[in-house]
């Protein structure tokens, strides 16, 4: 791997603004969001609205995504994803999440997740993950990918390209009347091949009405993830996976969060909603 320099926290630019008209989610303004406490089924009126939220999050994601290249800053992709959804009739649902400043998650090279955008500089061998939802109609629609900047090197690639496969191999494995933790199994099954870490502390989640509905799905093979899947669940799978431990530590702005070695680490991540075979994704562009 390229011998870059570790990741430094950059300058914040001011909060982007949201057209009134927008509707916002109920947390904005609020320390935290109130406890979700509805079922994880959702109806098809939900799931129908969920697919608009998911494809504007994914559309959004895929037009930030078109400006990736050395030189540009983390911050100049969120204004993208920002207006896309703005544009689009969304709240970008991150921004004031738990006070959360920006409109999506950047995590470059060995940031696990929920990188903020400020005025880092992408440099030519760079791995970038941008992690995009979008809440309109009342529901949430989320999907991050992990991106390579310029010319990469063989075994970043790699990883990226696997996280990716773990993810699409975590989602054939969903079908209904299973544990949830089948999810985790495989994942953690097929990282342990290339002797990858697989980060345990960060999951996938329920998700609908609410960001995070307080239902957990494990990357790892966990025995307390014994839910079984039902029709009409939602929920996100998003493993993240580590060239080195999955043990992680926190940056001061008590958000970027990076893997304890230092290696570089990927993630990808869909919304789902399982059906009476398996599983569609509902964040498709």
């Amino acid at each position: 791997m390229s011998g870059q320099s570790l990741l430094v926290p950059g300058e914040l630019s001011p909060v982007r603004s949201v057209p009134g008209n927008i509707r916002r989610p109920e947390y904005v303004g609020k320390p935290a969001p109130t406890p979700y406490t509805g079922p994880e089924v959702q109806t098809p009126e939900t799931i129908e609205l969920m697919r608009t939220a998911g494809r504007i999050a994914a559309r959004a994601m895929e037009e930030a995504a078109k400006h990736i290249a050395p030189g540009v800053t983390t911050d100049e992709l969120d204004r993208v994803a920002h207006e896309y959804m703005c544009d689009h009739g969304a709240y970008p649902s991150t921004l004031g999440y738990r006070g959360f400043p920006k409109s999506l998650c950047s995590s470059v090279n060995e940031v696990i997740c929920h990188g903020i955008p400020d005025s880092t500089v992408l440099n030519d061998g760079d791995i970038i993950n941008l992690d995009v939802t979008a809440y309109i109609g009342g529901v949430h629609g989320d999907n991050n990918a992990t991106y390579l900047v310029g010319d990469v090197d063989e075994e970043s690639k790699l990883l990226v390209e696997r996280t990716r496969e773990s993810l699409n191999r975590a989602i054939k494995a969903v079908k209904p009347g299973r544990q949830i933790n089948i999810i985790g199994r495989v994942i953690e099954s097929y990282a342990k091949r290339f002797g990858y870490g697989v980060v345990r502390d960060f999951t996938g989640h329920g998700i609908n009405t609410s960001f995070h509905s307080g239902l957990i799905v494990p990357h790892y093979d966990s025995p307390h993830a014994t839910t079984t899947i039902q029709p009409g669940m939602t929920f996100t799978i998003e493993p993240m996976l580590t060239l080195g431990t999955h043990e992680y530590d926190m940056w001061e702005d008590g958000w970027t969060v990076v893997t304890k070695d230092r290696k570089r680490t990927a993630q990808f991540e869909h919304t789902l909603v399982v059906t009476e075979t398996g599983a569609e994704i509902l964040t498709l562009p």
